[in-house]
């Protein structure tokens, strides 16, 4: 499938299962250069653009605006695949937030729990969500208008956030794998981690340790992609 085509069927799929969202979306407000460069860089996803290319900062935009606008789309986006899957990411399924028998996340937020803490899958995605949210609807940390200057540890907290979303790419992809098949959401999945990757990768917004816990599927999504490019490359020409 080509990029526009698996890019458009990926918003369709969206729009389909919006009302399966497991947090209220963030949205920066109409008119202000936020939701301007929200709006381009999702023109220029769905226009089949290279999704390497895609992540690059555009031309005489700032490395801040550029980073708050894409952390929350990509909040917005996993929480919305997270949710179509919640129903059966269950206590008894899943008793703990892991990445098959390798990788296992505890779960600490330094108020109500103060130490690393096991918890079912379940408890820790709504814990994650929760303390998300939290900070991209905080006009302190995520200011929607260019009048509030970002706080200066905004990009730690970019990396904090991106961070801790992937470990839900790791819980889905590993335990809920035959899920996403069964209701014809895989290539959705699939296109929405390879921007997540090459975002995360262009800004080195994520350690290559963290990203080790998928990296056999790395492998194959990335060389997939770059293979097909190749064959339409050579078509072309």
């Amino acid at each position: 499938m080509l990029a526009k085509d698996m890019a458009t069927s990926f918003f369709d799929f969206l729009h389909m299962n919006k009302q399966k969202t497991f947090r209220p979306k963030k949205r920066f407000p109409h008119g202000t250069l936020r939701h301007n460069l929200h709006k381009q860089a999702q023109a220029t996803l769905n226009s089949g653009v290279d999704l390497k290319q895609v992540v690059r900062l555009p031309p005489n935009e700032s490395l801040d605006d550029w980073l708050a606008v894409n952390t929350v789309d990509f909040f917005n986006r996993i929480n919305l695949l997270y949710g179509i899957l919640a129903d059966s990411c269950t206590v008894e399924s899943c008793p703990t937030m892991c990445g098959g028998a390798k990788y296992e996340y505890l779960w600490q937020d330094g108020v109500e729990y103060k130490k690393p803490t096991r918890l079912p899958a379940k408890d820790y995605m709504h814990k994650l969500m929760d303390w998300i949210e939290e900070r991209i609807n905080n006009e302190k940390i995520f200011p929607s208008t260019t009048d509030v200057p970002f706080p200066s540890d905004f990009r730690q907290t970019c990396k904090k956030i991106l961070s801790r979303l992937f470990r839900i790419f790791v819980h889905i992809y590993i335990h809920h794998f035959e899920k996403l098949v069964q209701i014809g959401a895989e290539p959705h999945a699939n296109m929405l981690y390879k921007h997540y990757y090459y975002f995360v990768t262009e800004f080195s917004l994520v350690t290559q340790r963290e990203l080790d816990a998928l990296k056999d599927l790395t492998a194959r999504l990335i060389t997939n992609m770059a293979n097909s490019q190749q064959q339409q490359s050579a078509t072309k020409n």
